[in-house]
Protein backbone atom coordinates (compact mmCIF):
# COMPACT_ATOMS: atom_id res chain seq x y z
CA UNK A 1 0.00 0.00 0.00
CA UNK A 2 1.30 3.48 -0.88
CA UNK A 3 2.56 5.53 2.05
CA UNK A 4 0.33 8.35 0.80
CA UNK A 5 -2.56 6.15 1.95
CA UNK A 6 -1.14 3.92 4.70
CA UNK A 7 0.35 6.67 6.92
CA UNK A 8 -2.87 8.77 6.97
CA UNK A 9 -4.95 5.64 7.72
CA UNK A 10 -2.65 4.60 10.58
CA UNK A 11 -2.76 8.17 11.92
CA UNK A 12 -6.55 8.27 11.69
CA UNK A 13 -6.94 4.96 13.54
CA UNK A 14 -4.69 6.09 16.39
CA UNK A 15 -6.19 9.56 16.90
CA UNK A 16 -9.72 8.11 16.61
CA UNK A 17 -8.94 5.73 19.48
CA UNK A 18 -7.51 8.63 21.47
CA UNK A 19 -10.69 10.62 20.95
CA UNK A 20 -12.89 7.71 22.06
CA UNK A 21 -10.96 7.60 25.33
CA UNK A 22 -11.23 11.38 25.72
CA UNK A 23 -14.99 11.25 25.03
CA UNK A 24 -15.38 8.70 27.81
CA UNK A 25 -13.37 10.93 30.14
CA UNK A 26 -15.50 13.95 29.15
CA UNK A 27 -18.63 11.99 30.07
CA UNK A 28 -17.17 11.21 33.48
CA UNK A 29 -16.11 14.76 34.35
CA UNK A 30 -18.99 16.47 32.48
CA UNK A 31 -16.65 18.76 30.56
CA UNK A 32 -16.47 18.47 26.78
CA UNK A 33 -13.99 21.32 26.62
CA UNK A 34 -11.12 18.86 27.04
CA UNK A 35 -11.56 17.92 23.37
CA UNK A 36 -9.69 21.13 22.49
CA UNK A 37 -6.59 19.99 24.39
CA UNK A 38 -6.39 16.65 22.64
CA UNK A 39 -7.31 18.02 19.23
CA UNK A 40 -4.13 20.09 19.45
CA UNK A 41 -1.89 17.35 20.90
CA UNK A 42 -3.08 14.84 18.28
CA UNK A 43 -0.94 16.73 15.78
CA UNK A 44 2.10 15.82 17.86
CA UNK A 45 1.02 12.17 17.68
CA UNK A 46 0.67 12.43 13.89
CA UNK A 47 4.03 14.21 13.57
CA UNK A 48 5.69 11.33 15.43
CA UNK A 49 3.97 8.76 13.19
CA UNK A 50 5.11 10.63 10.09
CA UNK A 51 8.67 10.94 11.40
CA UNK A 52 8.80 7.19 12.09
CA UNK A 53 7.16 5.95 8.88
CA UNK A 54 7.60 8.46 6.04
CA UNK A 55 10.48 7.79 3.66
CA UNK A 56 10.90 11.25 2.09
CA UNK A 57 14.06 13.39 2.16
CA UNK A 58 15.13 13.29 5.82
CA UNK A 59 15.99 16.98 6.23
CA UNK A 60 12.62 18.07 4.84
CA UNK A 61 10.81 15.45 6.92
CA UNK A 62 12.63 16.52 10.08
CA UNK A 63 11.78 20.18 9.41
CA UNK A 64 8.05 19.67 8.85
CA UNK A 65 7.73 17.27 11.80
CA UNK A 66 9.63 19.65 14.09
CA UNK A 67 7.41 22.60 13.16
CA UNK A 68 4.22 20.53 13.48
CA UNK A 69 5.38 19.21 16.86
CA UNK A 70 6.37 22.69 18.08
CA UNK A 71 3.01 24.15 17.13
CA UNK A 72 1.13 21.20 18.66
CA UNK A 73 3.07 21.31 21.93
CA UNK A 74 2.73 25.09 22.26
CA UNK A 75 -1.01 25.02 21.66
CA UNK A 76 -1.49 21.89 23.76
CA UNK A 77 0.27 23.42 26.78
CA UNK A 78 -1.74 26.63 26.47
CA UNK A 79 -5.06 24.77 26.26
CA UNK A 80 -4.08 22.40 29.08
CA UNK A 81 -3.51 25.40 31.33
CA UNK A 82 -6.66 27.20 30.18
CA UNK A 83 -9.05 24.24 30.28
CA UNK A 84 -7.25 22.12 32.87
CA UNK A 85 -7.30 24.90 35.46
CA UNK A 86 -11.08 24.52 35.79
CA UNK A 87 -12.06 21.01 34.75
CA UNK A 88 -15.11 21.26 37.00
CA UNK A 89 -16.43 24.25 35.02
CA UNK A 90 -17.28 23.75 31.34
CA UNK A 91 -16.63 26.63 28.94
CA UNK A 92 -19.64 28.64 27.80
CA UNK A 93 -19.68 27.47 24.19
CA UNK A 94 -19.69 23.82 25.25
CA UNK A 95 -22.40 24.50 27.83
CA UNK A 96 -24.46 25.91 25.00
CA UNK A 97 -23.87 22.79 22.89
CA UNK A 98 -24.78 20.58 25.85
CA UNK A 99 -28.25 22.16 25.82
CA UNK A 100 -28.73 21.01 22.22
CA UNK A 101 -26.69 17.79 21.91
CA UNK A 102 -26.90 14.37 23.54
CA UNK A 103 -23.99 11.98 24.29
CA UNK A 104 -24.13 10.40 20.82
CA UNK A 105 -23.79 13.75 19.06
CA UNK A 106 -20.80 14.58 21.22
CA UNK A 107 -19.26 11.20 20.36
CA UNK A 108 -19.47 12.00 16.65
CA UNK A 109 -18.22 15.52 17.35
CA UNK A 110 -15.12 14.08 19.02
CA UNK A 111 -14.61 11.71 16.10
CA UNK A 112 -14.95 14.57 13.64
CA UNK A 113 -12.17 16.30 15.56
CA UNK A 114 -9.99 13.20 15.00
CA UNK A 115 -10.88 13.21 11.31
CA UNK A 116 -10.03 16.92 11.08
CA UNK A 117 -6.63 16.15 12.64
CA UNK A 118 -5.87 13.82 9.73
CA UNK A 119 -7.33 16.07 7.05
CA UNK A 120 -5.35 19.06 8.30
CA UNK A 121 -2.23 16.89 8.38
CA UNK A 122 -2.45 16.25 4.62
CA UNK A 123 0.31 18.82 3.95
CA UNK A 124 2.53 17.17 6.56
CA UNK A 125 2.15 13.79 4.83
CA UNK A 126 2.81 15.33 1.42
CA UNK A 127 5.90 17.27 2.55
CA UNK A 128 7.41 14.36 4.50
CA UNK A 129 6.98 11.97 1.56
CA UNK A 130 8.70 14.29 -0.91
CA UNK A 131 11.94 12.52 -1.90
CA UNK A 132 13.52 15.50 -3.69
CA UNK A 133 17.01 15.91 -2.14
CA UNK A 134 16.88 19.70 -2.10
CA UNK A 135 14.72 22.05 0.00
CA UNK A 136 13.59 24.94 -2.20
CA UNK A 137 13.46 28.65 -1.36
CA UNK A 138 9.65 28.53 -1.33
CA UNK A 139 9.74 25.73 1.24
CA UNK A 140 12.10 27.72 3.46
CA UNK A 141 9.84 30.78 3.16
CA UNK A 142 6.84 28.67 4.21
CA UNK A 143 8.78 27.20 7.13
CA UNK A 144 9.97 30.61 8.38
CA UNK A 145 6.46 32.11 8.12
CA UNK A 146 5.07 29.06 9.94
CA UNK A 147 7.56 29.56 12.78
CA UNK A 148 6.79 33.29 13.03
CA UNK A 149 3.04 32.61 13.10
CA UNK A 150 3.51 30.08 15.92
CA UNK A 151 5.23 32.88 17.88
CA UNK A 152 2.44 35.34 17.01
CA UNK A 153 -0.26 32.91 18.10
CA UNK A 154 1.64 32.24 21.32
CA UNK A 155 2.06 35.95 22.09
CA UNK A 156 -1.65 36.67 21.53
CA UNK A 157 -2.68 33.74 23.76
CA UNK A 158 -0.24 34.85 26.48
CA UNK A 159 -1.47 38.46 26.37
CA UNK A 160 -5.08 37.35 26.79
CA UNK A 161 -4.24 35.08 29.74
CA UNK A 162 -2.09 37.80 31.34
CA UNK A 163 -5.01 40.25 31.04
CA UNK A 164 -7.48 37.80 32.57
CA UNK A 165 -5.23 37.08 35.54
CA UNK A 166 -5.37 40.69 36.73
CA UNK A 167 -8.20 41.03 39.25
CA UNK A 168 -8.95 44.61 38.20
CA UNK A 169 -9.74 43.40 34.66
CA UNK A 170 -12.60 41.12 35.70
CA UNK A 171 -15.57 41.73 33.42
CA UNK A 172 -13.57 44.00 31.13
CA UNK A 173 -12.77 43.52 27.44
CA UNK A 174 -9.13 42.68 26.69
CA UNK A 175 -7.53 45.42 24.60
CA UNK A 176 -4.00 44.58 25.66
CA UNK A 177 -1.18 44.23 23.13
CA UNK A 178 -2.31 42.59 19.89
CA UNK A 179 -5.89 42.59 21.19
CA UNK A 180 -5.93 46.36 20.81
CA UNK A 181 -5.61 45.93 17.05
CA UNK A 182 -7.67 42.77 16.43
CA UNK A 183 -10.59 41.17 18.25
CA UNK A 184 -9.14 37.76 17.37
CA UNK A 185 -5.36 37.95 16.83
CA UNK A 186 -5.04 34.30 17.89
CA UNK A 187 -7.37 33.24 15.07
CA UNK A 188 -5.50 35.50 12.64
CA UNK A 189 -2.19 33.76 13.39
CA UNK A 190 -3.85 30.34 13.44
CA UNK A 191 -5.19 30.93 9.93
CA UNK A 192 -1.83 32.35 8.85
CA UNK A 193 -0.11 29.17 10.07
CA UNK A 194 -2.11 27.15 7.54
CA UNK A 195 -1.32 29.62 4.76
CA UNK A 196 2.36 29.10 5.65
CA UNK A 197 1.92 25.33 5.57
CA UNK A 198 0.35 25.63 2.12
CA UNK A 199 3.36 27.62 0.90
CA UNK A 200 5.70 24.99 2.37
CA UNK A 201 3.79 22.17 0.65
CA UNK A 202 3.40 23.69 -2.82
CA UNK A 203 6.75 22.48 -4.30
CA UNK A 204 6.00 18.86 -3.26
CA UNK A 205 4.08 16.39 -5.44
CA UNK A 206 0.35 16.90 -4.80
CA UNK A 207 1.26 19.96 -2.69
CA UNK A 208 -1.73 21.87 -4.07
CA UNK A 209 -3.95 19.59 -1.96
CA UNK A 210 -2.75 21.56 1.08
CA UNK A 211 -5.19 24.31 0.06
CA UNK A 212 -7.83 22.30 1.93
CA UNK A 213 -6.28 23.47 5.21
CA UNK A 214 -6.71 27.26 5.03
CA UNK A 215 -10.10 26.78 3.39
CA UNK A 216 -11.43 24.47 6.12
CA UNK A 217 -9.81 26.39 8.99
CA UNK A 218 -11.11 29.65 7.55
CA UNK A 219 -14.62 28.19 7.35
CA UNK A 220 -14.47 27.06 10.97
CA UNK A 221 -13.07 30.37 12.18
CA UNK A 222 -15.51 32.60 10.32
CA UNK A 223 -18.66 30.47 10.18
CA UNK A 224 -18.74 27.79 12.89
CA UNK A 225 -16.88 27.42 16.20
CA UNK A 226 -14.47 30.35 15.93
CA UNK A 227 -15.46 33.99 15.75
CA UNK A 228 -19.29 33.58 15.78
CA UNK A 229 -19.46 31.47 18.95
CA UNK A 230 -16.67 33.41 20.68
CA UNK A 231 -18.34 36.75 20.05
CA UNK A 232 -21.77 35.49 21.06
CA UNK A 233 -20.30 34.36 24.38
CA UNK A 234 -18.42 37.66 24.79
CA UNK A 235 -21.62 39.68 24.27
CA UNK A 236 -23.45 37.48 26.78
CA UNK A 237 -20.74 38.01 29.40
CA UNK A 238 -19.60 41.61 28.69
CA UNK A 239 -22.62 43.20 27.01
CA UNK A 240 -22.29 46.78 25.77
CA UNK A 241 -18.55 46.95 26.50
CA UNK A 242 -17.93 44.24 23.93
CA UNK A 243 -20.32 45.81 21.42
CA UNK A 244 -18.29 49.02 21.67
CA UNK A 245 -15.11 46.98 21.15
CA UNK A 246 -16.67 45.48 18.02
CA UNK A 247 -17.31 48.95 16.59
CA UNK A 248 -13.75 50.20 17.10
CA UNK A 249 -11.55 47.13 16.54
CA UNK A 250 -10.77 45.04 13.47
CA UNK A 251 -12.44 41.65 13.65
CA UNK A 252 -9.49 39.66 12.28
CA UNK A 253 -6.45 41.30 10.67
CA UNK A 254 -4.55 43.45 13.23
CA UNK A 255 -5.13 47.08 12.27
CA UNK A 256 -5.47 50.54 13.77
CA UNK A 257 -8.53 51.47 15.82
CA UNK A 258 -11.55 53.00 14.11
CA UNK A 259 -12.47 56.47 15.36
Amino acid sequence: MSQYLSIPLISWAIVAIIMILIWLWALKIKNNGIVDIFWSTNFLVIAIIIWLLADGFSERKNLVCALAALWSIRLGIYLSIRVGSHLDVEEGRYKKLREEWNKTKFFFFFQMQAFSNVMLSIPFFIIALNTSPEITTIEYIGAVLWFLCIIGEGVSDWQLQHFKKQAENKGKVCQYGLWNYSRHPNYFFQFSIWISVLIFALPSPYGWLAVICPISIGYLIFKVTGIPMTEEQAIRSKGEAYKKYQKTTSVFVPWFKKK
